[in-house]
């Protein structure tokens, strides 16, 4: 069986705190088809997302960031 990822960086433009940052990172990970997440302490406004592509997609990541904690961008693309 081959699985396939993709990864993806959102940018938060704002200065979040560790609480908000927390948040952030449950929120995409309740997301199905989300692998992992991964946010430097040194780099807190930049969430790093592995996912399956068959089952979500980045546009997907970014709104339910968006939707919940307002402005995000993907970065890279």
């Amino acid at each position: 069986m081959d699985i396939q990822l993709a990864d993806v960086t959102i940018h938060v433009d704002k200065n979040i705190g560790s609480e908000e940052r927390s948040g952030i990172e449950e929120v995409l990970r309740d997301i199905d088809g989300v692998v992992s997440v991964h946010n430097p302490i040194e780099a807190g406004h930049l969430f790093l997302v592995e996912y399956s592509p068959e089952k979500t997609n980045s546009h997907d990541l970014l709104n339910a960031v968006t939707g919940k904690y307002g402005h995000g961008e993907l970065v890279g693309l």
